[in-house]
Order: C-alpha cells, then structure tokens, then sequence
C-alpha cells in the first residue's frame, strides 16, 4: 500500500472540490485549478476530506495512486495558501526590476534578460536583490523560478549569481598566489 497515497487530503474551508469521470477540479479563494487522472485510481470526497484509492494492485494503480494523491494535496494547498520561491541577487550591479508582465534582469552581459511572466504567476522584485515568484501551481513556480535562476547560476569564488533563498553555495578558495 502507498504510504503517500493512503493519507486523505484535508480540505479547508473556503475551498471546494468536485469530481467528475476523468478530472478532478479544485475552486478557492486563490482561483480555479483542474487535473485529469487515470481511471485506475478512484478519488472521493468525504466531509472535509478527499481519499484516493486505487482499483487494483497493478505497478501502473501503484504508481498513480501516491500521484494523484499529492496532485490533488499541491491544488487544494495552491487555491489556500499558493505557492511561493524566493530568489537572491547576488553581485556588484546586478539587478532585477518588473514592468508589466516582464521581468527585466540586468546579469552583468552586455544585454538585459527579459523573461516574460507566466499568466497566473505573480513577481515582485525589490531593491534589495530578492525576486518573488508566486502561485496557485505549484509547478509553474517552480518551473518559472528555475528558468530565472538558470540564466546566471550561482558561482563557487565569490557567489555572484541568482540562487534560492535556502539554497547554501559552498564557497571554494581562489588562487592564493603563493609558488
């Protein structure tokens, strides 16, 4: 039995969840999100609660079953809550600014990044060098913050770059100089 997918889904209040043959549709006070699932699995809202079981023990019902079971918690938790990545600017110059639905990223290249942002996305990025990325998708954060962080990774010497907030950056030791 799935550890991950024997656990029932709390829902809170304020958010309703309703299923249909094949899809699974989440409404909250953060908006509206809808999944499709495999009909191996079988999804049931009891109460203030929603259970995931799987119809057989098939490696495929196996595998769903612990899926469908987060799918469905990361919705319920993204029309609640929502999702939110920090990022961290670190170097001399570097900066990041958001105009409309673009984000504007000056990386020390010749040129500035300008990174469209994903309709449902919300950015906010202050002087201090930090960039917020927030949602109701859990994967459209995280997608969306990778991207951005992709276009100047963290270096080792002296940690300029674009890193997550809880990410640590193991500093190496330069050339000392020294024959």
């Amino acid at each position: 039995m799935s550890r991950i997918g024997k656990l029932p889904v709390a829902i809170p209040a304020g958010v309703k969840v309703s299923v249909s043959a094949d899809s699974i549709h989440v409404e909250g006070p953060k908006g509206k999100l809808s999944q499709s699932y495999d009909p191996i699995v079988e999804i049931k809202v009891e109460g203030s609660e929603a259970v995931v079981t799987r119809k057989d023990d098939s490696k495929k019902g196996r595998a769903c079953h612990g899926l469908y079971r987060n799918l469905l918690n990361n919705m319920v938790k993204g029309v609640s809550a929502g999702f939110t990545k920090t990022l961290v600017i670190n170097g001399v110059g570097y900066r990041a600014e958001v105009q409309g639905k673009l984000l504007i990223l000056n990386l020390g290249y010749s040129t500035d990044f300008i990174a469209g942002i994903p309709e449902g996305l919300t950015v906010v990025a202050d002087a201090q060098g930090k960039i917020t990325i927030s949602g109701s998708r859990k994967d459209q954060v995280g997608e969306f913050a990778a991207q951005v962080r992709k276009l100047r990774g963290p270096e080792p010497y002296k940690g300029k770059g674009i890193r997550y907030e809880t990410e640590i950056i193991k500093r190496k030791v330069g050339k000392t100089g020294v024959k």
